[in-house]
C-alpha cells in the first residue's frame, strides 16, 4: 500500500483501535495499524503522512506503561492522540496528567471552545447551552490532562475533562480525550476526516477500484506462473477472494470446496451451483464429512475444535492439490478482524480472543505459500470490493459464517444427530427472519446455537428432558462491536414454537441478549 497516502495508527491496546483504522479508510485514506512497540524502520517504511495514537488501558504513570517512540516526534509529522494517546502526548511534552475523581464512561456533552480550529471544521451544532455549543461524544477514561504542555491551547471541554481537546497548531499536534472512532461520537468521523485531509494533507485515493487494480498486480507478481488453490466456503470473504484472484490469474486458480458436514442447511449444493455453474470457476467439491466427524469425536474444547478443523482444512487441501499436480499457493479469504482477534502479525501486545482457523489454526509445516488479498480489509470493505467485482447481492450480503462452521455453534460433543438438530433449528430461525424482511435490514448476523445442557419440559402431557436452542441476532456496522437485535416478540414466539414443534430433541428456546463486548458474536 506504499503508493497510497498512509496514516499510521499506533495501537496502545485500546478496545477500539481497529475502529480508528476503519474510520480513516471511510475517509478514503489508507490506514495501517501497528503496535506502539513496532521498530521505527518498519513503521517509517510506509512513508506515513501522520500518526494517530490510540487509547489504551494503562495510566502514563504505570510501571512499564507503553511509551511514545522517539521517531514519532522526530518525524515532524502531524499527530493526533486519542484518550490514552492524548495523555501520553501531554505527559511526554511536559504537561500534567492526573487521576480523575470523576471518571467518564459513556456518552458525554462536549463544549467546543474553538469552533474555527481545523480539527472541528464543519461540525454541526447539535445543542446549545449557556456555556456554548454542545456535541455528543463517547468518553472512556479514568485519568485526565490537568495541565497542557507549552505551546498547546484548549479546543474543547466537558464537565469532567477541562481539556477534552487541545492542539499545538504550530507543530500540528492534536489531542482529544473522547473517542471519535465510535458511532456514539456523532461527528467523530468528520473529526478524523479533518485530521487526515486538512491537517495531514492526505488525498482521497483509497477506493475499491484502486484496491482491485493494485491487488490484481500484486497477485500476479506473487504467483507468477504458479498455480493456486482456494478454500471456498461460499461466504462473502472467500467468495470475494476467489473473484479477485480469478480476475488476476484466471485458470491458474482452482477452488476446492470441502463439505465437512458442518454447513448450514442446503449450503453445500448452493455453493456448487453458484460458483461452478454461475461464476464459471474451476471448482472441485469434496465430501469429507466422515473425516471431520472422526477428527472431532469426543472434542468439546472450542479452541481445540478450531485447531483440529484448521489442520484438517490444510491436510485435505494438500491431498487434493497433489492430485492436481504442482500447486504452489493456498489462497484464503482472511480479513483484518480475523488477524486482530487471533493476535496476528502487527499485534504484538494483543490478547488472543479466539483462534481463527485460517490464521492461528494453520499448521507450521504446511506446504503452501499463502495468498491473502483481503488480509488488510474490514468486512464492509470486502463487500464494497465484491460489488465492484460484479458479484451478486445474494453472495455479497450473505450473513457471515465462521470457518469452523457449526462446530462452534454446536457446543459440546459433535455428532451428526446434534448437527442435524442445530441445522433444522437454524433454518427455521433464518426462514422466519427472511419472511419478516429482517435478515438483512434488521440484523447483520443471526443464527441458532445448540447448548450442551438439557432441561425438563412437558409435551403431550408427558415429561421431556431435551436440549436447548439459543437464538443469537446482532446489529453491527463493523463486526468488531455489536449489539443484540431487538426482534419483535411475535417473531420470537413463532420461531420458538416452530423449533420446539418441528425439531426433534429440543424442548426449550432462549434468547442471547449480550452485546460485543463483553461477549463475542459467536459463542465459541
Amino acid at each position: 500500500m506504499k503508493s497510497h497516502d498512509t496514516i499510521i495508527i499506533l495501537d496502545y491496546g485500546a478496545q477500539y483501535s481497529q475502529l480508528i483504522a476503519r474510520r480513516v479508510r471511510e475517509a478514503n485514506v489508507y490506514s495501517h495499524l501497528v503496535s506502539w512497540s513496532t521498530p521505527a524502520a518498519e513503521v517509517l517504511a510506509h512513508n506515513p503522512k501522520g500518526f494517530i495514537l490510540s487509547g489504551g488501558p494503562n495510566s502514563v504513570y504505570d510501571d512499564g506503561a507503553p511509551t511514545l517512540p522517539d521517531y514519532v516526534l522526530k518525524s515532524g509529522l502531524p499527530i493526533l492522540g486519542i484518550c490514552y494517546g492524548m495523555q501520553l502526548l501531554a505527559h511526554r511534552l511536559g504537561g500534567k496528567v492526573s487521576y480523575s475523581q470523576h471518571r467518564e464512561y459513556g456518552p458525554a456533552a462536549l463544549l467546543v471552545d474553538q469552533v474555527d480550529d481545523p480539527l472541528f471544521r464543519g461540525w454541526e451544532i447539535e445543542g446549545q447551552s449557556a456555556r456554548g455549543n454542545l456535541q455528543q461524544v463517547w468518553m472512556s477514561h479514568g485519568d485526565k490532562v490537568e495541565a497542557l504542555p507549552d505551546g498547546f491551547r484548549p479546543l474543547a471541554h466537558s464537565d469532567n475533562s477541562p481539556f477534552a481537546a487541545a492542539a499545538d497548531v504550530a507543530r500540528n499536534y492534536y489531542a482529544v480525550q473522547f473517542h471519535p472512532e465510535v458511532v456514539h461520537t456523532t461527528q467523530g468521523s468528520r473529526l478524523l476526516s479533518n485530521f487526515v485531509h486538512h491537517i495531514c494533507g492526505c488525498g482521497a485515493d483509497w477506493t475499491p477500484v484502486n484496491f482491485i487494480e493494485e491487488q490484481v498486480t500484486a497477485i500476479r507478481e506473487q504467483v507468477g506462473n504458479g498455480r493456486v488453490v482456494l478454500g471456498l466456503s461460499g461466504g462473502v470473504d472467500s467468495a470475494v477472494a476467489a473473484a479477485l484472484i480469478h480476475r488476476a490469474i484466471g485458470e491458474q486458480l482452482t477452488c476446492i470446496f470441502v463439505d465437512h458436514g458442518l454447513l448450514r442447511q442446503g449450503e453445500a449444493a448452493q455453493v456448487v451451483e453458484t460458483f461452478q455453474r454461475e461464476q464459471g470457476m474451476n471448482l472441485i467439491a469434496i465430501n469429507a464429512v466422515e473425516e471431520y466427524l472422526d477428527a472431532l469425536d469426543g472434542v468439546t474444547d472450542p479452541e481445540q475444535k478450531r485447531r483440529l478443523i484448521g489442520e484438517k482444512f490444510v491436510r485435505i487441501f494438500e491431498r487434493e492439490a497433489n492430485k492436481l499436480g504442482q500447486i504452489d499457493f493456498l489462497a484464503q479469504g482472511t480479513i483484518y478482524p480475523d488477524v486482530i482477534e487471533s493476535a496476528g502479525k502487527g499485534k504484538k501486545d494483543a490478547h488472543v480472543i479466539k483462534t481463527h482457523h485460517n490464521v492461528g489454526g494453520l499448521p507450521d509445516d504446511m506446504d503452501f505459500e499463502l495468498v491473502e488479498p483481503l488480509r488488510e480489509l474490514f468486512k464492509d470493505e470486502v463487500r464494497t470490493i465484491g460489488t465492484a467485482l460484479g458479484l451478486p447481492d445474494s453472495i455479497i450480503w450473505r450473513q457471515p459464517f465462521p470457518g469452523p462452521g457449526l462446530a462452534i455453534r454446536c457446543l459440546g460433543q459433535i455428532t451428526w444427530e446434534r448437527l442435524e438438530r442445530l441445522r433444522q433449528a437454524d433454518a427455521i430461525f433464518v426462514d422466519e427472519l427472511r419472511q419478516a424482511d429482517m435478515l438483512r435490514l434488521g440484523t447483520q448476523q443471526s443464527f441458532a446455537v445448540l447448548l450442551p445442557v438439557k432441561s425438563v419440559g412437558v409435551m403431550g402431557d408427558g415429561r421431556t428432558y431435551q436440549e436447548v436452542i439459543a437464538l443469537r441476532a446482532v446489529t453491527t456496522e463493523d463486526f468488531m462491536t455489536a449489539d443484540w437485535a431487538r426482534l419483535p416478540y411475535d417473531l420470537l414466539a413463532k420461531v420458538s414454537r416452530r423449533i420446539v414443534n418441528e425439531v426433534a430433541g429440543v424442548n426449550r428456546v432462549v434468547l442471547d441478549i449480550t452485546s460485543k463486548p463483553p461477549g463475542t458474536i459467536e459463542w465459541e
